[in-house]
């Protein structure tokens, strides 16, 4: 598949910049169904009792920091004086160095992408805390016209089940629902359960190869509890079906499925650097639940791969045209295998 087979058009005023409430959803039965929008009270009456609803309990970090004009993203620590970030650096050389916020200096060991940088001092949460932003995706800051953060977005950007820290962007799926939603459900006799990817750079950079099977995914940290899964996979040999709240969480189980992560007493852990293309076959998943995403993605590559690409950019045309708000903070869509 070409990077380009995965473009679309859309007007930038349907890109969201906050949430709404109540989401719309567009709902599709399954490869070759027509579009239809159903309301969000609508989709929590579609799971039939004994099917599986699985959401990420990843955490948003704080690790976005200005330093004057120059945006910062912390990536990870390998050393207590030491990070993997990502900042424009086409302009620093080896050894530059910046002041961060209460005079830390940072300097430019290593170029790439990420790049390495040592800082003067650790950085604790406490100070990501104090200093730090939630890194709302770019387009949001353009369509704003605003770099900094509203103080909205640090709960508007965060899951109602946020748990286990480490995350650099929200499974932002997860971001429509409601705890009246959840209670819903289990009233019906859903299962709710739980996985963690920690978001990486793996869902969130862009595909820069010209063909995506030359694009390097970088491995994201997932952990998926054994009770989940032997409850999952119990309830699809009962023939229920496994919905996925998110392309995170459909990476996980399938990650678990194809092996990529070590089995321990408690849980499936390890690092994942899955991409799913059209062609994969999906083991675990029947139910995808995820926002619209850009294009030239590695996540609209994966909900290609559950429908098809042609199917999925239909779909996504027939609600351009009907002004559905779209990625991180816009509407929903609901795949059907």
């Amino acid at each position: 598949m070409l990077r380009t087979d995965l473009d679309f058009d859309f007007p930038e005023e349907l890109i969201a910049t906050s949430p709404q409430r109540p989401s719309r959803v567009m709902w599709v039965d399954g490869p070759l169904a027509e579009p239809r929008e159903i309301t969000l009270d609508e989709l929590v009456e579609r799971p039939q009792p004994g099917d599986v609803w699985v959401l990420n309990q990843t955490k948003v970090l704080k690790r976005r920091v200005f330093a004057g004009d120059l945006e910062i993203l912390f990536l990870s620590q390998p050393n207590p004086d030491e990070w993997e970030v990502l900042f424009p650096s086409r302009a620093f050389k080896i050894g530059d160095q910046t002041e961060l916020p209460e005079g830390v200096t940072m300097t430019l060991t290593q170029k790439g992408r990420p790049q390495r940088v040592r800082v003067s001092r650790e950085l604790t949460r406490a100070y990501f805390d104090k200093h730090g932003e939630v890194p709302l995706p770019p387009y949001i800051q353009k369509a704003r016209s605003e770099r900094h953060n509203t103080p909205q977005d640090e709960s508007w950007y965060q899951t109602l089940w946020a748990a286990d820290p480490g995350s650099l962007a929200a499974p932002t799926a997860s971001l429509h629902f409601e705890q009246k939603h959840l209670d819903r459900l289990r009233e019906r006799g859903v299962l709710i359960l739980p996985v963690t990817l920690h978001v990486g750079l793996g869902t969130f950079l862009p595909v820069t190869a010209d063909d995506l099977k030359d694009h390097a995914m970088h491995a994201e940290v997932v952990e998926v509890p054994l009770a989940t899964w032997d409850r999952l996979q119990a309830a699809r040999a009962q023939g229920h079906h496994v919905w996925a709240l998110g392309t995170t969480v459909a990476r996980s189980l399938e990650s678990a499925a194809l092996g990529k992560l070590r089995r321990e007493s408690d849980a499936f852990r390890g690092e994942t650097d899955l991409m799913i293309l059209p062609g994969c076959e999906f083991r675990v998943i029947d139910r995808l639940m995820t926002n619209f995403h850009q294009p030239q993605s590695t996540l609209l590559a994966l909900v290609a791969a559950f429908s098809s690409l042609a199917h999925v950019k239909a779909c996504y045309q027939w609600a351009i045209a009907r002004k559905f708000r779209l990625f991180s903070y816009g509407d929903l869509s609901v795949w059907n295998k």
